[in-house]
């Protein structure tokens, strides 16, 4: 079994995730070089997870060694010129979301993977619950019907010290609020299951929190298969709940959690005269995973030792962000937005507020 070598860029809390999920695959992948800016978080991470090599820099790590694999869990305005400086030296990238600050960005950093040979994927851990796969290869099954609608509600709560830190609550270093930070992996596991999205409608209002960006948004999304989504994104919800949603013909799936799920969080409620199929479909498919670094990080390693691609990929990584950006785009000029709208001349391709918040 091969053996890969990762190095952590930025040493904070999302990167002992990073390293708590690595120290439990030590057979299949090994932290070799870290990096950070702050000289004793770095010291001290490099201490804890016994790091043999830790640099200040990026550039410098780069110089010195070569890891297969670089996990980015800096904050979201430092991602794109380091995920490209990665993968232009052919270094394979797993980025902490949210990946970029704009569609611009993504694009770059596609170029850059092209140029590179090199791979780049991103932290949505919630598609890799063992009961999102059960639903995602239900989608389709007669026994189930064809979907029909869908809600997918991140309603959290942050206090307003949570934004003092310098780089949150800012359209220029954060791209956007929890329409960008939060709600995102909820949403992002939405559109794993129901598929390319063809249109969005929605809000956005800055209601409670000192920030430049919104607290709140709400979207109506249409997909291709023609189910019509409700969407919102919320840090002024007290009581905190990430509740998805999918009623197809013949039966309801829900999933009830807030920031990580097991197969005990879903339910199942199948339309009169269907309970048998439903059931039936339902009882198939894995189980026993948890949504979590852990379940992504595996299948990461996996592909990377089939020469496959990481998920999650580029392609699916910008179906996720674009519908972000449409988001922003309907909100702030109360038009539909279709797929494929925000092409280089928008000026929602290269910032999510495009030329603005109504607010600022």
């Amino acid at each position: 079994m091969a053996t890969f070598d990762s190095a952590i860029v930025g040493t904070g809390e999302i990167a002992g995730f990073h390293a708590a999920s690595l120290s439990r695959q030590a057979t299949r992948s090994r932290i070799v070089a870290a990096t950070d800016i702050d000289r004793a978080a770095l010291r001290a991470f490099g201490e804890k997870w016994s790091v043999p090599a830790l640099y200040p820099d990026l550039d410098t790590l780069l110089a010195a060694t070569t890891p297969d694999l670089v996990h980015l869990c800096t904050p979201p305005g430092l991602h794109a010129a380091q995920a490209v400086t990665a993968l232009r030296r052919g270094v394979h990238v797993l980025c902490e979301k949210p990946p970029v600050l704009s569609l611009a960005q993504l694009d770059e950093i596609a170029e850059a993977a092209a140029e590179g040979g090199a791979t780049f994927a991103t932290v949505f851990q919630h598609r890799f619950g063992s009961r999102a796969e059960a639903l995602r290869r239900l989608v389709g099954d007669p026994r189930l019907g064809r979907p029909t609608t869908a809600v997918c509600h991140t309603l959290w709560f942050r206090p307003d010290e949570y934004f003092a830190v310098p780089w949150r609550g800012g359209w220029d270093v954060e791209g956007g609020g929890p329409t960008m930070g939060h709600g995102i992996h909820q949403f992002d596991l939405l559109l794993s299951i129901m598929g390319e999205w063809r249109e969005v409608v929605a809000v956005a209002a800055r209601q409670a929190k000192p920030t430049a960006t919104e607290d709140l948004s709400c979207a109506i999304v249409t997909f291709a298969n023609g189910a019509v989504a409700t969407v919102v994104n919320s840090v002024v919800s007290p009581r905190e709940r990430s509740y998805l949603r999918f009623d197809f013909e013949h039966a309801t799936v829900e999933l009830d959690h807030v920031y990580g799920y097991g197969d005990e969080d879903w339910t199942v409620t199948a339309a009169p005269g269907h309970a048998q199929d439903v059931a039936q479909a339902w009882a198939g498919g894995p189980t026993g995973v948890r949504s979590g670094h852990d379940a992504q990080l595996g299948a990461v390693l996996d592909a990377l030792a089939a020469g496959t691609e990481p998920p999650v990929s580029l392609t699916d990584t910008r179906a996720t962000v674009e519908l972000i950006a449409a988001t922003y785009a309907s909100a702030f000029t109360g038009e539909r937005v279709r797929a494929g709208d925000l092409g280089p001349d928008s000026p929602f391709y290269r910032r999510m507020d495009g030329t603005g918040a109504p607010w600022s």
